[in-house]
């Protein structure tokens, strides 16, 4: 059963519960983990949140870099250790791995070298994240916000060679679209799928512009899908177009 969901700050999570929203998509980076007093202090609120805070994204902040000279292991390891704890304790079941800023390769950087630190990476995820129930959905980017992992194919493909539960993928309609990547590719990788991403053109809120909905929520639905789905995308009117747009979703995923 499809769950229903928009990326916004954890301030409007009781707007979210009265429109009807199964959860609110937060950020990671709004939790501070890296300055523990901080990260007390931002705490309180998502462990009180009225609407579960059960997906998070922006995972890592723009400075700690996971590919290039400049990576660091260990604060990578600290990093995502104190994610870890923090995610369990607000009780998360879904990570999502962007971070553009994060992971693109360094100009000169070779490729090879890139995608070894990013499996890297994801191995150290999933030792954190083994038997506490979270998953992490590696995120598709277009080539404006990443140099590497711009399609779902490709996102599948760093998975598969980590080969472990709390590693799967995330299927995000704007990038999909910016990047003329064939939908059918959801069908073909349906095991890997753990979350969705919808905007619709110019990344607005969904059903304000011509994307393909149709075409989009029957190749969810040959994949089989039904896990979480979240608006990631511009709000101009918050007060109209969050209860359209939830709308709009179910019309097409429900």
């Amino acid at each position: 059963m499809i769950s229903y969901g928009w990326c916004r700050g954890i301030e409007d999570a009781e707007r979210m519960r009265q429109l009807g929203f199964d959860y609110i998509e937060c950020t990671v980076v709004s939790l501070n983990v890296e300055n523990p007093e901080a990260c007390r202090q931002a705490l309180p609120a998502y462990l009180e949140s009225p609407l579960p805070v059960s997906v998070f994204s922006l995972f890592f902040p723009g400075d700690l870099k996971l590919v290039g000279p400049e990576r660091d292991a260990e604060r990578v390891k600290r990093y995502v250790h104190g994610t870890a704890e923090a995610l369990n304790r607000i009780g998360a079941r879904t990570v999502v791995l962007g971070s553009g800023r994060s992971r693109s390769l360094p100009e000169g950087w070779e490729r090879a070298r890139g995608e070894e630190q990013l499996l890297r990476t994801l191995d150290t995820i999933a030792d954190e994240f083994q038997g506490s129930g979270l998953t992490l959905a590696v995120e598709p980017l277009n080539r404006k916000e990443s140099n590497i992992v711009n399609s779902v194919d490709e996102a599948v493909g760093l998975a598969r060679q980590i080969n472990r539960p709390a590693i799967r993928v995330l299927a995000d309609f704007y990038h999909m679209d910016e990047e003329g990547e064939a939908l059918e590719t959801m069908e073909r990788n349906r095991e890997w799928l753990a979350h969705v991403h919808v905007a619709d053109t110019g990344r607005l809120s969904p059903g304000t512009g011509g994307y393909p909905y149709g075409e989009f929520a029957a190749r969810l639905k040959a994949a089989g899908y039904g896990g979480t789905i979240s608006a990631e995308c511009t709000v101009n009117d918050p007060a109209r177009e969050l209860e359209a747009g939830l709308a709009f979703m179910k019309r097409h995923f429900g």
